[in-house]
Order: C-alpha cells, then sequence, then structure tokens
C-alpha cells in the first residue's frame, strides 16, 4: 500500500484489530499504537520521499519466565514474548543495498555484494544485517535490498532483548520478502543467531531469538543447543486476571563482567569434575553423592550454582506444565521457588561484596509486600543489576506500578501482556 493508504488505515482504525493481536486490548492502547505508526510514517515519507509501495514489519521483546541460568549448561527454559516490538516501514528496492535508518540511532547501510564479515563492524547493528543477509544467502535465498526506518518499544538494557527483536525484524523481513516465508520461525531465529555470534562477536544462546520469532510461551528444551527442542505453550493470561510486571530498578551494569561470566564457568567447573562440558550431562544423584570430594576442587559457591541448575531447570518444565494445565496457583508456586533459588543458591540479586546498592533484592521485597501473598516475582535475566518480574493480579497492577515508580523513578515499571505472535508483517 501507498504511505497515503497506510494512514488512512491507522487513522480509520482498520489495523485495530491486527493491534488486538499483538497489544492486546484496549482504546487506549489502540490510540497510542495509532499515533507510535502514524508517527513512523511521516519520519518514513521524509526519509523516503520516493517511496511508492511500504509494506510493515513487527519484531517483539521477550521475557524469561522459568529457568533463570539454565540455557548455558543446556538445560529447559520458559519464556514469553511481550507486546514491546520494534516496528519497521520498509521500501523494497533493486539497488543492491539494505539502508536502514532507526529512531536514535546513525543510519546503517550495508551492501549485498560483499556478504562475508567485517572486523570493522564487529559490535554494530551493521554486522548483525550483513550476517543475516549472509545466513540467508548461505541457504540459497537470492536477497534484494531495501530501505527502512524502524522505532522501538524494546529499550536496549530494558532485559527485554532488544537485539533479538532487532534481529527477527530484518530476518522476518528478508524471509516472506525474498524466501516466501520459508525459513520460518526457528530457522530465521537461528540465522538471528549465527549473526549475532559470528558477525557481531557476542557469544549467544539461542533463547532470545526464538522467542521473539515464535511468539507466545515457548518451553525450550537445549538438550542439543544446535537444534533445540520448542514448545508452544498456550494460556491466556489476562484472561486470567493477571497481569506481567517489569520493573527496571536502575541499577549499573558497569563492572558486572565478571560477575555474569562467573556464573557459567563455575557451573562448568562443576561439570567438568564429571568429565562433562556442562551441568546437563551430569547425573544430579551422582552431583550430590560427591558432594564431600567435589569440595576438595570447587568453590561451595560453584557448588551452590550447580545445585541451581539442576532444580531451575525440571522447574521450567514444571512451570510449562502448570500452564498448559491451567494451573495457575502452582505456576505461581514454582515462579517463587525459582526466585528464592535464584537469591539463595544462584546468588544473583547483587554483586558479591554490593553493601550500598542492593537494588533488584529491594524491589523483591517491596513487591512481596503490595501483592500480600498473591501472584509471584523473582530477578528477571542475568541478574546482579537491571530488572525484576512480578506477576500481578490485574486489580494490583496499577497500584503495583505506582510503588516501583515511586522507587525507582516514574517509568521504571511497564505492565507488560504475553504476545501470542512472534515476528511478522502487518500490512497483510
Amino acid at each position: 500500500m501507498t504511505i497515503q493508504e497506510l494512514c488512512g488505515a491507522l487513522s480509520s482504525g482498520r489495523l485495530d484489530e491486527r493491534f488486538r493481536e499483538l497489544y492486546g486490548s484496549g482504546e487506549r492502547e489502540y490510540l497510542r499504537q495509532r499515533a507510535r505508526y502514524l508517527s513512523a510514517a511521516e519520519h518514513f515519507s521524509r526519509l523516503y520521499p520516493e517511496c511508492g509501495d511500504v509494506r510493515v514489519f513487527s519484531a517483539p521483546g521477550r521475557t524469561e519466565i522459568g529457568g533463570n541460568h539454565t540455557d548455558h549448561q543446556h538445560g529447559c527454559v520458559l519464556a514469553a514474548a511481550v507486546d514491546l516490538d520494534v516496528i519497521a516501514l520498509v521500501d523494497f528496492t533493486e539497488d543492491g543495498f539494505i539502508r536502514i535508518n532507526s529512531e536514535g540511532h546513525k543510519p546503517n547501510e550495508v551492501d549485498l555484494s560483499d556478504l562475508s564479515p567485517r572486523e570493522s563492524e564487529r559490535g554494530t547493528s551493521n554486522a548483525i544485517i550483513r550476517g543475516i543477509a549472509a545466513g540467508f544467502a548461505e541457504k540459497g535465498v537470492e536477497i534484494g535490498g531495501f530501505a527502512a526506518y524502524t522505532t522501538s518499544d524494546v529499550l536496549s538494557g530494558s532485559g527485554l532483548s532488544s537485539s533479538a527483536a532487532f534481529e527477527n525484524l530484518i530476518g522476518t523481513i528478508i524471509d516472506l520478502r525474498y524466501n516466501g516465508g520459508r525459513a520460518g520461525a526457528v530457522e530465521t531465529a537461528k540465522i538471528g543467531q549465527f549473526a549475532e555470534t559470528v558477525y557481531f562477536g557476542k557469544a549467544s544462546g539461542l533463547m532470545d531469538q526464538t522467542v521473539s520469532a515464535v511468539g507466545g510461551f515457548v518451553a525450550i528444551d537445549f538438550a542439543d543447543p544446535t537444534a533445540p527442542a520448542i514448545t508452544p505453550v498456550r494460556f491466556d493470561f489476562t484472561g486470567a486476571g493477571h497481569s506481567l510486571c517489569i520493573t527496571d530498578t536502575k541499577g549499573s551494569h558497569a563492572d558486572l563482567i565478571g560477575e555474569y561470566a562467573a556464573v557459567p564457568e563455575e557451573m562448568k567447573s562443576v561439570a567438568a569434575c564429571f568429565g562433562a562440558e556442562v551441568l546437563r550431562d551430569v547425573d544430579e544423584d551422582e552431583f550430590y553423592a560427591r558432594l564431600p570430594e567435589l569440595r576438595e576442587t570447587c568453590s561451595d559457591r560453584a557448588i551452590l550454582r550447580a545445585a541451581h541448575f539442576f532444580a531451575e531447570s525440571q522447574r521450567a518444565v514444571l512451570e510449562a506444565e502448570a500452564l498448559a494445565g491451567g494451573d495457575l496457583e502452582e505456576f505461581f508456586r514454582l515462579v517463587n521457588e525459582s526466585g528464592t533459588s535464584s537469591a539463595e543458591l544462584l546468588q544473583n540479586l547483587a554483586p558479591a561484596g554490593a553493601v550500598g546498592r542492593q537494588e533488584i533484592p529491594l524491589a523483591i521485597m517491596l513487591s512481596k509486600r503490595v501483592l500480600g501473598g498473591c501472584g509471584a516475582v523473582r530477578v528477571h535475566g542475568g541478574g546482579f543489576a537491571g530488572t525484576i518480574q512480578a506477576f500481578v493480579p490485574t486489580y494490583l497492577a496499577e497500584t503495583y506500578a505506582a510503588e516501583m515508580d515511586r522507587v525507582f523513578g516514574q517509568g521504571s515499571c511497564r505492565i507488560l501482556t504475553v504476545r501470542p505472535v512472534g515476528g511478522t508483517e502487518i500490512t497483510v
């Protein structure tokens, strides 16, 4: 459709049904999304005034529900796509270049005639774009160019994986336009992981990309990380009268590289005592039987973190089963249990020795006070700083968000819904 036709469809509400699928129900949300998309259309038309036909794509952020620090040990996780997304207005071209202008960022330009990795691009969006194009090209896809304007609600550093959303967005655009959608969600996720690892230069698991690509609740078993077992879990959280709340506690991630690296390193040090590379290949009963011996070669913290893995990986499976069976009470019990394990065994609520700043424990304490025994709360993502996640009865959501904002700053808490759709085209 033309940019004028898109604006007409937005203004008249003809896309509201599609918005309901992506962003949940509610007139206020429809109005917000209309304004957001109209603003994007205005920016796009200024950047590309000669565009004839425009298409619109969206890819969501994700939240980790269960399986805290289990994926890197080839364990199980439960995650979900959320209603915060990155959108792109796209004009397909024939000049062999991908050009992207993203709100708040420098323009990106990639020449598709050379898709080899470039050392000078490592750590940049150009590397991601080039890597994804290369991933499709290796599968025999003949890729053409496009010009796009993107804007994102998945803020960087929010713990909701803005990088995976961007990777999935680019992959979805290429797959649907130049590959007839044949790659599908899981293969598109793998190409995103390939781009992030090989081209961007950051070792990446597959959880973030998979959840953004598939949508909804997703249970993933990483026993074979090259071909994880992926099971969609059907559950209407909003219909069950609860909201998903993510609070950014504003803790700094600076100087935490060592804290994050220590978790898999210590878990692998325990696995090595059994001749294994990861804990998934270690027998849990043998682990407990050999505790005295393990203490001679591994730190107690490493042993505690290994114990967390064994229980947490199993817990993620049970959480998925509880949701699939509609047992919300059991699901909340397991989430709270996960939170306790992260605090006591995994020990990723605050950096070692931190006294003056313990934002995540403070936010969890406040959450439990507001919830009064309802719902559940736990650390979100890697931990040590950043975000917490709470499952809040809908009638308490606004009160809960207001309390989090009062302590951690206005806009710190976001009330989200689980989005049932992954990477998708909107103008179809």
